[in-house]
This record gives structure tokens, sequence and C-alpha cells, in this order.
């Protein structure tokens, strides 16, 4: 009786070991600092995004993000992409749903982000790939806001066949 029992508690173990999943792959590792990054930054928790960042990228990486959280307010984060560049360098798409926060326009930028590793991964650069400018601190010319005082530019046309004021 004892020989079964113990053939069975083997034959179980083995079986649940072969569903364990091996060390993670180096895509899911930048995948995983990436994400960790962009919900770090997105939250003003900068001094935690700045430890994913290389040393040498840190100072533009701090001048580049300096607006997140006042003047810009991220709505959303999401990776869109990932593509290994070699076995120490991958390029990791991030689109950023934002808006300034004296505006209501919604704005959408895909950020690309070059990762390396360097004793883990890093991000070592990024810059704009797509979509609206002024979200990594570009300078954007803006159209001003009417005064509440000012005319309508266009007349308002009524359909009732009442005259324009």
């Amino acid at each position: 009786m004892r020989p079964i029992l113990t053939f069975a508690a083997t034959m179980c173990l083995l079986l649940g070991l072969t569903d364990c999943p091996g060390p993670p792959t180096a895509m899911a590792t930048v995948q995983q600092a990436a994400q960790d990054l962009a919900v770090d930054a997105r939250f003003g928790r900068m001094e935690l995004a700045m430890e994913r960042v290389a040393p040498r990228a840190r100072d533009e990486f701090a001048a580049r993000h300096k607006a997140w959280g006042s003047q810009i307010r991220i709505a959303d984060v999401e990776l869109s992409g990932t593509h290994k560049l070699n076995d120490r360098e991958i390029e990791v798409l991030v689109h950023v749903t934002w808006y300034r926060q004296d505006e209501s326009d919604l704005r959408q930028t895909t950020i690309r982000q070059h990762w390396r590793n360097i004793n883990g991964w890093q991000l070592a650069q990024e810059e704009r790939a797509d979509g609206d400018t002024g979200v990594l601190g570009e300078r954007t010319d803006r159209i001003p806001a009417m005064d509440a005082g000012m005319p309508a530019r266009f007349p308002t046309i009524r359909l009732s066949g009442a005259t324009p004021n």
C-alpha cells in the first residue's frame, strides 16, 4: 500500500511542477519596468520613477516631465508595443492621454522609449513618436481662450426666423 501512495504523491508533484513558470523573459521584465515607470510618473511619484531611469538620462527626464502633475494632468498611460532591438536594448511605445490643467481638450501622444539592460533594465532615452506635442516639455504655440465679454466670431442664426443679436 505504501509504494502506491509514494508513487501517487510523486506523480502529483511532477504534474504540479510542469505548470510552474520559468524566470521572466527580458521582454516581460522590461514591460513591467516600463509599466511601473509610467504609473509612478502619472501619479507624481517621480522619485520612484527616477529609479528606473539611467543615471545619465535623469536630468533630461526630470526636465521633460516637470509639468506632469502641475500644468499637465495625465489621464491614462498604456503600453502599446515593444520591440526587441538586441539582447540588451528594447524599444517600448507608451500611449499617453493627457490634458493641460487650464484647458479641457483631451490630447494623446505616443512616446517611444529606449530601454537598456545596464545592471537591470533602465530607461535610456525617450521621444515623442506620434500625436500631440507638449507632454514632454516641448514648446507649443497656444491659441488664447476667448474672453467671456468678447462677441462671438460668427453671427448666431436662429431657425425660428428671429433676427440675431
